[in-house]
């Protein structure tokens, strides 16, 4: 049985344990409760070794990943020990989170640049952010520049400042819409 397998029924046991004990402590008073399931934005690793990352920079070791997950790469071997992102690698992945459900598929990988953090799509456009503070905001800006139907190609689009966004080249033609 694999390590992945084993934690994932770990974690399904303790919810059923914690449930019974709820249940014999308050009777007959019901219980709600939530789990909220972390959402993989990136990957860290490759084959059945990588693991997941959540847009909080939390390592998500124990979620069942596809053989070749449609997910951006962070620009590690293995996860921190921690459990947790830090530095420019928790940049990334805040501006990974924030990302557009629409453009997610587009997004190759994320890197730490000369000018912070840096996200390159699958047809080579550079999507330049900078910081990780307004990432959604800087995401909506980007999105708009790579929609419009007057721009036709494409090598960077610079989000640095999200109110006076930059963008030029020539040389990546964007994707047909999904």
């Amino acid at each position: 049985m694999s390590s992945r397998l084993v934690r994932i029924l770990a974690v399904i046991g303790a919810v059923i344990v914690i449930a019974f004990v709820a249940q014999r402590l308050f009777g007959d008073k019901t219980l709600t409760g939530a789990v909220r399931v972390p959402e993989p934005v990136a990957t860290i690793g490759e084959g059945e070794e990588a693991v997941a990352v959540s847009g909080n920079g939390a390592i998500v070791s124990w979620w069942p990943l596809e053989a070749e997950p449609e997910l951006p790469r962070l620009p590690l071997s293995e996860p921190p020990k921690s459990g947790h992102l830090a530095g420019p690698m928790l940049q990334q992945a805040r501006v990974l989170g924030a990302a557009p459900a629409a453009l997610r598929p587009y997004l190759a990988r994320s890197y730490y640049g000369e000018s912070g953090v840096d996200v390159e799509t699958t047809a080579g456009i550079e999507v330049r952010f900078g910081e990780s503070s307004m990432a959604a905001k800087k995401w909506k800006v980007a999105a708009a520049i790579i929609a419009d139907p007057t721009i036709e190609a494409l090598d960077y689009v610079d989000v640095h400042a999200p109110a006076h966004p930059s963008y030029g080249g020539s040389g990546h033609t964007l994707p047909p819409a999904p």
